[in-house]
């Protein structure tokens, strides 16, 4: 890997065999634009791949463990006594926990997130800055050449609180002089808690956006990552909330600008980029673009799988996601202000506390196939509370009908996805078209919702190379 520094370990370590968790993250992780249908292979491909997957991680426990299955840098008493401490570990786990006490810091002091008694007065304002570390790979072998830089910034939420939120830069190796282009990344379903932010995931090997993230520094350009108001610092994400998303992702744009080191300026050309609750934040920057930032340098927007109607996303999932959901309805009662004891049985409560606290893929994995009516007080699901209790929420976030600049858009969705609706992106490429914008609508067949992200890869970058070359899009709008 030509654009990695790898660092052995005083043991080496290599996976004896991965976990469900470890399968999709190092799938998004280290899996490359150039060869999609091999980083699909290792994601279930279907329901009950997927539960055979988590069952088969689940009925470990030490007693399988011997030296046939253990690695030869573990003894089987220290193996044993690692999974012993969880109830869903595997044997991979072991060299994982193993390695823990030999890695290295994140760069970032804990301290930095921080908020400071005193903000700056204008939105996009830099509050401080670090070197931090970008990993591509959880065992933190290796580290990506490019320069990290995590700062933080002024923002202000929906309540028109000013906020401090983070974000990072990272500048490929050897890059001199003003950027003429760069990537603004809005990453997908990270989680609630702060320890799920971006730019902490990025130091530990265990940020899925790995994979977009190297994928934009091959073309050399920079890339700003977006941490979202509330991840990493103080006070509550809003999940999928369309006005703070949109503002973190404008403000992180325009701090940059002032970030020491930064070769971002105001005439930098900017592609906002984004997948999932990505699509969801670069949509809703793009609907805020011309009030909110009118002097960023917009050039293009990527939006994939972009769930526009959260009432129709939720009512549509499975229970295979029914971490997502968790994170939902705990989301939507702050935003509501409304008390979930009045609604949920103690598992209820429990489960969504539990999940407040997981990153996306163990919040999956671990509420996978669970019926949401034995967590409600009356048998009712999580989807029926939804529409009973949270539709004001819910339809605050839908995008989609509002103006966006004029500049090329692409929309990736994949026909099989298992998350947001296809009809969904199709919409919002029919309805940007009708408003007259260049439009390129690109369909694909990755299998489930992470298939979906790897396989639109390759088109997202040709797209962005054609147009910070100035070159017209193909457009979608005669076949919409």
């Amino acid at each position: 890997m030509g654009t990695s520094r790898h660092r052995t370990l005083p043991h080496a370590r290599r996976f004896a065999m991965l976990s469900a968790a470890t399968i999709t993250g190092l799938t998004l992780a280290l899996g490359t634009v150039s060869a999609p249908a091999q980083a699909q292979s290792l994601v279930p491909q279907s329901e009950d791949e997927a539960k055979s997957m988590i069952e088969d991680r689940q009925a470990e426990d030490s007693d399988s463990l011997n030296r046939s299955n253990v690695p030869e840098s573990v003894s089987v008493e220290d193996a044993k006594a690692a999974v012993d401490k969880s109830d869903e570990i595997s044997t991979a786990d072991v060299e994982y926990a193993a390695a823990l006490e030999d890695l290295p810091d994140s760069g970032v002091p804990e301290d930095f997130y921080q908020t400071p008694d005193q903000l700056p007065e204008e939105n996009g304002g830099v509050v401080k800055q670090t070197p931090s570390k970008f990993y591509v790979d959880p065992i933190k072998l290796i580290e990506h050449n490019a320069k990290s830089t995590t700062y933080m910034y002024k923002t202000t939420d929906e309540k028109g609180t000013a906020r401090a939120a983070t974000a990072t830069l990272l500048t490929p190796e050897g890059a001199e002089g003003d950027a003429k282009d760069a990537v603004v990344i809005s990453p997908g379903t990270q989680g609630i808690a702060d320890k799920c932010a971006p730019s902490r995931q990025m130091a530990m090997g265990t940020e899925y956006e790995g994979i977009s993230v190297t994928s934009a520094l091959a073309a050399k350009r920079p890339v700003l990552v977006v941490d979202y108001v509330g991840l990493g610092t103080e006070g509550a994400h809003s999940y999928l909330n369309r006005v703070e998303e949109g503002r973190s992702v404008l403000d992180a744009a325009k701090a940059v600008q002032n970030v020491e080191g930064s070769t971002i300026n105001e005439d930098t050309k900017l592609q906002l980029r984004g997948y999932s609750q990505g699509g969801h934040a670069t949509t809703a920057a793009l609907e805020l673009a011309d009030d909110w930032a009118p002097d960023l340098s917009l050039a293009s927007a990527s939006a994939g799988a972009v769930p526009t109607d959260l009432y129709k996303t939720v009512s549509g999932l499975s229970s295979m996601q029914t971490g997502l959901l968790l994170y939902g309805v705990s989301s939507f009662a702050d935003q509501a202000d409304v008390d979930l004891t009045e609604f949920l049985n103690q598992e209820g409560l429990d489960r969504v506390e539990s999940a407040s606290n997981q990153c996306t893929i163990e919040a999956v994995l671990s509420n996978a196939f669970l019926d949401t009516s034995t967590l409600t007080k009356d048998g009712s699901s999580f989807q029926d509370l939804v529409q009973e209790k949270f539709m004001d929420v819910a339809d605050k976030q839908r995008l989609g009908d509002a103006e966006i600049p004029d500049i090329p858009v692409l929309v990736n969705h994949s026909r099989l996805d298992d998350v947001v609706p296809f009809e969904l992106g199709k919409e919002l490429a029919s309805k940007w078209c009708d408003a007259g914008h260049k439009v390129a609508f690109e369909g694909n067949l990755g299998p489930t919702h992470i298939g979906g992200y790897i396989a639109s890869l390759p088109r997202v970058e040709l797209f962005t190379n054609r147009t910070f070359d100035g070159k017209a899009p193909v457009d979608s709008c005669w076949r919409l």
